[in-house]
């Protein structure tokens, strides 16, 4: 009986990993057999079906992806992508507001590659997570978005700017107005240091902070229910950098420079 297409990506672990490796080329059987750690006997029976479902091209004893092979692992690829990472903690995913995401973004969430989602301990829920600060000092530049700051912000922006980093926020129209009034000093002296940049953005907030550094990018997400369970996403990959480097330019563009407190 003809197998339908679906059940022959998504029904055998050993039929999806060889497309997902030919999407790279064609392969000897010998290298397939070596990266998914499996026998001929084993393999040759999944690889069949894939060339009876003409998605999978045969010569000597090399394999690739046919025409439409491509098109198909091409989106499969995508899709898988974005399994991975939610399925990293579903729930909380699930249970996050997403709709700050630009819709263009959304669709790219993929990108964020592998992720950890932290819980700090009682004693450090108000500290920043130590993994982001640390690479922070490794990068050349920070940027975030940020709707509150950190009880000791001050030693957090000082040892920053100490390292040469150069640091970019984008904060709400709330949290500037409390800087104006119980922080003006410490921010005028980080804006004439010329190592920080501050915008401010003033329309709907729905999340707490994001940003990245060369090496990271962290998220502290709302729940839908508006409240914050102290969690933080941190994704330590270059493709995780490049999309909150654009969801952070999303948000730049629309916000107003500050040259002066």
């Amino acid at each position: 009986m003809k197998k339908q297409l679906l059940d022959v990506l998504f029904m055998s672990e050993k039929r999806k990993n060889v497309l997902l490796l030919l999407q790279d080329g064609m392969k000897e059987t010998n290298t397939l057999l070596c990266s998914l750690e499996t026998t001929r006997q084993a393999l040759l029976p999944q690889i069949r079906i894939l060339e009876e479902s003409k998605l999978v091209d045969h010569r000597d004893d090399t394999y690739e992806l046919t025409t439409i092979g491509q098109l198909v692992v091409e989106e499969m690829s995508a899709l898988v992508d974005t399994v991975e990472v939610l399925d990293i903690d579903i729930a909380y995913w699930g249970e996050r507001q997403l709709d700050f995401i630009p819709p263009d973004l959304f669709k790219r969430l993929n990108e964020l590659g592998s992720c950890k989602v932290f819980i700090p301990d009682m004693t450090e829920l108000h500290e920043i997570n130590k993994e982001f600060f640390e690479k922070s000092k490794e990068s050349r530049r920070v940027t975030k978005v940020i709707t509150f700051l950190y009880p000791n912000f001050p030693s957090i922006y000082s040892e920053w700017i100490a390292s040469g980093l150069y640091i970019s926020l984008i904060i709400s129209a709330e949290l500037f107005e409390k800087i104006q009034e119980d922080n003006y000093e410490e921010f005028r002296g980080y804006l004439n240091s010329g190592k920080m940049e501050l915008f401010v953005y003033s329309g709907e907030i729905k999340f707490l902070s994001f940003g990245y550094n060369d090496h990271c990018a962290s998220f502290k997400l709302l729940r839908k229910t508006g409240d914050y369970d102290s969690k933080e996403l941190l994704c330590c990959n270059p493709g995780a950098v490049k999309w909150c480097r654009e969801l952070c330019e999303y948000y730049k563009a629309k916000s107003t420079p500050i040259t002066d407190i």
